[in-house]
């Protein structure tokens, strides 16, 4: 089958281009930029790229085109496929079509922590022998890809409550059909196509409904918006996870984000020893470990597997030290997500200050639609520095209670300019985006290394 891939360099289509190829397709697409390490990774599988969406692709004559949800009516790609009457599908539609049909699907949904979760659990079934199928939002550090189509019968997925393409609202997740289903935890999000929380909870309950009553539901216990999905209608197998102590059947922790036992009710299970922080990773393990018990993995053997689990690219990944500062890459976009992920560092460092920087990148946050959760979010911090984009509000006026606490710069420059002003040996920066953030990283280091050290020009 030749499939020709529209939006091909998003990670999500990137990963389901490399599945296909390694399934023995032919594959080709085409995206409005395509870049590095994407087009690297999907060159080197012998993917021909296509930049751009012109109408001419149509003489490629693929069995199928897969459009990606980036593609828009108006496009003159997209308007020849439509004209001609090709055959067309969703990145998820051919996905669950060609490859997790007959797989033990494992998704992995929720507002925060999916990448990392999926990432985690993939490595305990690979560490159990499963070598399963994954299909991840990121790189997860163990296995250096973000997609493979594995030899197992699980299959791991990023299950996205985003919608699926032009022609298909439904969230991509209600493709799955998962046997074993994560609920992480549920916040109002994707302000650009759902109206509010409760239209979000409305396409998990579409995902509860596609499940079997042999399939098992791991959902977070703390998460009222989850408790009100499943009393919707649960038909599956429930695992809690994040119970109190004392509750029977609930999976929960005991003792720090690092080092910590793993308990049902009173029971221990096992003990998680590693280099990740931050309560939120704490309760993703549990997660995990509720998710791999479903396909046969013991709790105690999916923390042994945890103790090797190197994290996610972006994930709290230090780029850098120069001048005693030491220059970190978050994929942080959310507020809540923001704000645990500084809580995080704050515990690691304690009293040392932390600058967080971010964009507000995210189509929520270019909206406004969370600028009034910004100085909640950011509070942890020593102090704040936030890029202002051409979007209609002002980042300054969103941070105003924070005072002196918070700087906006109109451009990257300016705001590591403002950063090596104010930064110090022994503080932290923490850069926060779900995009490249203009190198940011890379001028930070430059910025902060010491006169003596700098290359000569």
């Amino acid at each position: 089958m030749h499939l020709h891939i529209l939006g091909i360099c998003g990670t999500f289509m990137g990963g389901i281009a490399a599945i296909a190829r390694e399934a023995g397709h032919r594959v080709t697409g085409c995206d409005a930029q395509v870049y590095p390490p994407m087009s690297d990774q999907l060159r080197a599988l012998g993917i021909d790229l296509i930049e751009g969406y012109d109408a001419n692709q149509l003489q490629l004559q693929p069995d199928v085109f897969v459009i990606g949800n980036v593609v828009k009516r108006g496009m003159p790609l997209m308007e020849a496929v439509l004209n001609a009457g090709a055959r067309m599908t969703s990145g998820p539609q051919w996905l669950a079509e060609n490859v997790l049909q007959g797989r033990h699907v494992l998704a992995v949904a929720g507002t925060h922590g999916k990448t990392t979760t999926t990432s985690m659990l993939a490595w305990i079934l690979e560490c159990a022998g499963q070598h399963p199928g994954f299909l991840v939002g990121g790189v997860p550090q163990n296995f250096g890809i973000s997609a493979r189509l594995g030899s197992g019968r699980g299959f791991v997925i990023e299950a996205d409550e985003y919608d699926t393409a032009l022609f298909d609202k439904r969230s991509k997740f209600v493709h799955y059909r998962p046997r074993t289903a994560v609920l992480n935890n549920l916040e109002y999000d994707h302000a650009d196509i759902f109206p509010d929380l409760a239209a979000i909870e409305t396409q998990f309950h579409h995902l509860v409904r596609t499940m079997p009553t042999e399939a098992r539901i791991v959902v977070n216990a703390r998460d009222d918006a989850l408790k009100r999905v499943l009393q919707r209608a649960c038909y599956s197998e429930v695992q809690r996870f994040g119970t109190r102590r004392e509750e029977p059947g609930g999976l929960c922790a005991r003792g720090e984000a690092d080092a910590f036992d793993v308990l049902r009710g009173s029971l221990k299970l096992g003990r998680v020893e590693w280099n990740l922080i931050g309560e939120h990773n704490q309760l993703n393990a549990l997660a995990a470990i509720g998710a791999a018990e479903h396909l046969g993995v013991a709790p105690a053997e999916a923390c042994e597997a945890l103790a090797r689990f190197e994290n996610v690219r972006r994930r709290m990944e230090l780029r850098g030290e120069a001048g005693g500062v030491k220059v970190y890459d978050d994929f942080a976009h959310h507020p809540t997500a923001m704000r645990t992920t500084i809580n995080g560092l704050r515990r690691k460092v304690g009293l040392q200050r932390v600058l967080a920087v971010f964009e507000p990148r995210s189509n929520t946050m270019k909206l406004g639609a969370m600028k009034a959760q910004l100085p909640w979010a950011l509070e942890e911090a020593d102090l704040s520095f936030c890029l202002q984009g051409d979007w209609g509000w002002s980042a300054a006026e969103a941070l105003q209670p924070m005072g002196r606490q918070a700087v906006v710069a109109d451009s990257v420059p300016a705001l590591v300019a403002a950063i090596a002003r104010v930064a110090k040996p022994g503080d932290h920066i923490l850069c926060m985006s779900n995009g490249g953030f203009g190198g940011i990283h890379d001028s930070l280091l430059k910025a902060l290394m010491p006169p003596q050290d700098k290359p000569a020009a």
